[in-house]
């Protein structure tokens, strides 16, 4: 494979925390790569790094192509109004080619050029990354640097981008922790652990798989390495034992002979034997403890529990004919709903039809248009929002905690040290943390409330692979009431028991959970009995087709720009089917 750039012996230190330790990476023309790590690693330094947004403190970066045109996304929360303004500007020009407003509207956002300030100002997490990542597909970059591109992005998107990385030629660089987008996507997996890499070459489901069996395989070598340790100790204490028998025997036989003074070393043969077999068992174990095999590294254990309660089965919540709208938008009318006590209920719609306004106005931050909304004040109820900078970053995390249970006790100590934070972590200021440590202490700040009601605005943006499982498995367990919105197929899946579905302009209650209301979606057939998930797979198969015969011409090829059109309008037309 032809390389695009090669990483060796990058190192970079934020004062005493080593985060880059010998970094070497090589980057393919064409490569699909997912970059994942535990909250902290350092994914995002060495995309920095990468892209020439950071210095690195020691190795090289060598690029294989004169000029490398690197295009990065960088997570949501990087971007402000007046990026998106800048970006409207510098694109309108194009409008006539279509190519940023024929993305955007891939996208599923419609008729962007004619948004004014106002529509900028309240764009969805999901809008925003949405609009950045037109504006550098746009560039057509031969490397593409996607930093957790799904969060907060809706099933449209997260779809497009599927189909249309896996059409593109050049490379493609992505941290991401969504499990099914890297399915989908990649082809090797980079691991960054204790500052070092690591390489799977597969996609994640591989990876995990394979990762547990290189624990397993290190850890039985480890415990054969362990026994022929322990067996040498039990041989050089049996040696020195027979070493000094046969001196004091030679000293014995010496003295018996009259010969102590030049006996006694003509004598000492064998115990001479035994002393260099007792060096060089113990060089020998020396040797085997410093170059051998060292014990496999555990995955970190993330444990955090929410209260439990038995309550079950009564309303909690009723909404009746709900309206609201922003200027001519109208987000949803004529809705009425009701959640009882221990649902787990899932809001699903695309991006900026609502999700978080609802969950707004259901705490009362927002008003609705019209419409009545009942909340039982009997219960607690506890809110995450997606927003994870509206923490004071000057403060540590012990300091963030106080403000909840008064004091530095040891409930919170234990609660944060259970959510993987060291002692080192708990003493450093918010603004060192990275975006997946900061959701974990608004998940510690959640927990010590000990609610009844959960409302999860996207729970698992940030948090890394580990943290993620072990939110699944805690909230699989919580009895309480669960109001999520997430955009991670496999969380859904596995939490959500009902849905608030957004559709055309209002909001449906579902008896079902997401992974069968998608299921009854793909396999669903109109009046006459024809199977939309049939015809479905039909057109999957020939953009795969096309996608082939693509990889195969160059892009001035006119016969490129004819099968480009020839897919793109099979796109369009799978959409539509759904």
């Amino acid at each position: 494979m032809l390389l695009l750039l090669r990483c060796q012996g990058i190192a970079k230190n934020y004062g005493d925390l080593k985060v880059l330790k010998k970094v070497d990476l090589s980057i393919g023309i064409g490569e699909k790569i997912g970059l994942v790590g535990c909250n902290g690693a350092g994914k995002t330094t060495l995309a920095n790094i990468i892209f020439g947004k950071e210095k690195c403190d020691q190795g090289t970066i060598t690029y294989y192509k004169q000029n490398l045109k690197i295009g990065y996304l960088l997570q949501a929360t990087s971007y402000t109004e007046n990026n998106f303004n800048d970006m409207l500007k510098e694109n309108y020009n194009q409008f006539e080619i279509g190519n940023f407003f024929e993305v955007t509207s891939w996208l599923g956002l419609d008729k962007v050029q004619e948004w004014d300030s106002n529509r900028f100002s309240g764009l969805s997490g999901g809008e925003r990354t949405k609009l950045a990542l037109a504006n550098i597909w746009v560039t057509n970059p031969d490397l593409l640097i996607l930093d957790e591109p799904t969060n907060h992005m809706d099933f449209t998107g997260v779809e497009w981008l599927i189909t249309e990385l896996n059409k593109f030629r050049g490379a493609v660089l992505v941290i991401s922790h969504d499990r099914y987008f890297l399915d989908q996507v990649v082809n090797r997996i980079v691991e960054l652990e204790d500052g070092k890499i690591n390489n799977y070459y597969g996609n994640y489901s591989y990876y995990r798989e394979e990762k547990i069996r290189r624990y397993e395989n290190q850890m039985h070598q480890y415990e054969v390495q362990k026994k022929e340790e322990k067996k040498l100790e039990e041989e050089i204490v049996q040696l020195k034992q027979w070493a000094k028998k046969a001196n004091k025997d030679a000293r014995e036989k010496a003295r018996r002979k009259g010969v102590l003074k030049g006996g006694k070393e003509f004598y000492r043969v064998k115990a001479k034997k035994l002393d260099r077999r007792v060096k060089s068992k113990i060089k020998q174990l020396e040797k085997l403890k410093k170059e051998g095999i060292s014990k496999p590294k555990e995955e970190p254990e993330i444990i955090f529990e929410f209260n439990r309660s038995n309550k079950r089965g009564r309303r909690i919540i009723e909404v009746k004919n709900l309206k609201k709208s922003y200027g001519d938008k109208i987000l949803f009318r004529d809705s009425s709903f009701y959640i009882l006590y221990g649902d787990r209920i899932a809001l699903f719609g695309p991006n900026g039809c609502g999700k978080t306004t609802l969950i707004k106005i259901l705490l009362g931050e927002e008003k609705a248009d019209s419409g009545s909304i009942w909340v039982s004040p009997s219960v607690k109820i506890g809110y995450l929002s997606q927003d994870v900078l509206d923490l004071n970053e000057e403060e540590t995390p012990l300091e963030a905690m106080k403000t909840i249970k008064g004091n530095y006790n040891t409930e919170v100590r234990t609660l944060l040290a259970n959510m993987g934070f060291d002692e080192a972590m708990l003493k450093k200021p918010i603004g060192q943390l990275s975006l997946g440590e900061r959701t974990r202490i608004k998940l510690a700040d959640l927990i010590l409330q000990n609610n009844e009601v959960l409302i999860l605005d996207e729970p698992t943006n940030h948090l890394d692979l580990y943290t993620r499982t072990q939110l699944e498995k805690t909230l699989e367990k919580y009895n309480g009431t669960i109001i999520l919105v997430s955009h991670d197929r496999y969380f859904l899946e596995k939490i959500s028991e009902k849905l608030l579905v957004f559709q055309d302009g209002k909001v449906n209650r579902l008896e079902k959970g997401f992974k069968e209301y998608i299921e009854k979606i793909e396999d669903k057939k109109d009046e006459d009995g024809y199977n939309i998930g049939e015809e479905k797979m039909v057109i999957e198969t020939k953009m795969a087709y096309l996608v082939s015969e693509l990889s195969k011409l160059s892009e001035d090829d006119p016969e490129y720009a004819r099968l480009d059109e020839e897919y793109k309008q099979l796109v369009k037309k799978r959409n539509s089917l759904k």
